[in-house]
């Protein structure tokens, strides 16, 4: 059975790496299909695509209206848009993949006939000097074990056997029915929200998570190590992960989760009182389906902090 695989690559300021990623993908006999975006760039990053095109037909170049600057998410959803192929992947520009990417995957989608997507581990690329730290620290990004698909939300909420990352992800394009596109709000963080839609409305099975299937470039400019930033939209993810699911009809029990993180996250702000009773505040009269529930009462801070400093008043006898 011929299968059509579109890989995306949101592109902006890469002339450094664009052509060693795109030329990755080129190499892959499964993909039919390269959509890179321009998210406007002001490099030759454009100009380095369309002369890969000149060789290679499969490449698509495409740009946001007027060719703004519109952020990962925004592209990432426009290649899904222009996407033809009934398979998806993901390659950040200043990453590539390796040999065989895609052969295991395609495998499990025949074998497995209710799989929506596989994930498998990426392995890291240095492209500066790497500390001996980050060489023990930066081998391979992957989930650890084979979970059912069942528990693998649980299991990327709680970090209890490790992430997946976007470049070793490989999903049918009918996901997007089910999850809706990339959060264009987050800054940061807007891969572990889709992640965790799909965990919770798909069924995304365990590639290959003992080797790497593709590589993370690690250099200079790298938003991932940027800290304070995703101190703040990790909870601003999670909070807009608990309005998806209560507007999705997602069980309770996952919701609870979620709001229980929010909360655990802001308590490691050490904020003062008032601070925490003016988030919730913010978060549930902004979420009528949430509000009128047990619970903004559940995870009202004096709840939560009473909750936590006499436990066995709550304890079910």
């Amino acid at each position: 059975m011929q299968l059509s695989l579109s890989v995306i690559i949101p592109a902006y300021n890469v002339e450094r790496f664009i052509q060693k990623a795109i030329v990755s993908v080129l190499e892959q006999a499964e993909v039919t299909e390269i959509i890179v975006v321009d998210d406007g760039s002001a490099d030759t990053t454009t100009l380095l695509v369309t002369q890969l095109q000149k060789d290679s037909p499969i490449i698509k170049l495409y740009h946001h209206p007027n060719k703004d600057n519109k952020g990962r998410s925004a592209s990432r959803n426009l290649g899904i848009q222009k996407a033809t192929g009934e398979f998806i992947a993901f390659l950040d520009a200043d990453d590539y993949f390796l040999p065989n990417r895609f052969a295991n995957d395609f495998k499990l989608f025949q074998e497995i006939k209710d799989c929506d997507g596989v994930y498998n581990a990426v392995g890291f690329h240095f492209y500066r000097t790497a500390s001996e730290q980050e060489l023990k620290t930066h081998q391979l990004y992957t989930v650890r074990q084979k979970l059912a698909p069942e528990d693998l939300f649980k299991n990327l909420l709680y970090g209890r056997c490790g992430h997946f990352h976007i470049n070793g992800l490989t999903l049918k394009k009918t996901v997007f029915e089910a999850t809706g596109f990339f959060n264009e709000e987050l800054v940061v963080a807007e891969d572990s929200e889709m992640f965790w839609k799909m965990a919770i409305k798909c069924r995304l099975e365990t590639g290959i998570i003992n080797q790497a299937l593709a590589a993370r470039g690690v250099h200079e400019n790298n938003i991932f190590d940027n800290e304070k930033l995703y101190r703040v939209f990790t909870i601003r993810m999670h909070e807009t992960l608990a309005i998806w699911c209560s507007k999705n009809g997602v069980s309770k029990a996952i919701i609870d989760d979620i709001l229980k993180w929010i909360w655990m996250l802001k308590y490691q702000q050490r904020n003062q009182l008032y601070q925490d009773i003016t988030a919730w505040a913010l978060f549930f009269f902004s979420q009528p389906q949430l509000l009128f529930t047990i619970y903004s009462i559940k995870y009202f801070p004096v709840i939560r902090y009473r909750q936590m400093l006499f436990p066995f008043l709550y304890e079910r006898k």
